[in-house]
């Protein structure tokens, strides 16, 4: 069950991401834009998570790339939230 809850996050950040871009670009709202790159971010994460814990589940550890790309993903809705007016 944990495989399929894994591919539905992933699945669910990706049209996220899509969603708001999408509506970045036919408003011009900044902030849209800012949350589509951490949900972009967030998405990588999720596949990075399927990768550990489904394909390589004993072989490679990705827990040390995931923290990273849920860091990094979060940095530019941040920086959207305090300097974008």
């Amino acid at each position: 069950m944990a495989p399929v809850i894994y591919a539905l996050c992933a699945i669910t950040s990706m049209l996220c991401s899509w969603l708001l871009l999408r509506g970045y670009r036919r408003n011009g709202y900044r902030l849209l834009f800012w949350s589509g790159l951490c949900f972009v971010g967030l998405s990588i994460n999720n596949v990075l998570l399927i990768l550990d814990r489904v394909v390589f589940a004993t072989s490679v550890d990705l827990m040390t790339w995931r923290l990273a790309t849920s860091l990094i993903a979060l940095l530019p809705l941040l920086y959207g939230l305090i300097w974008e007016e």
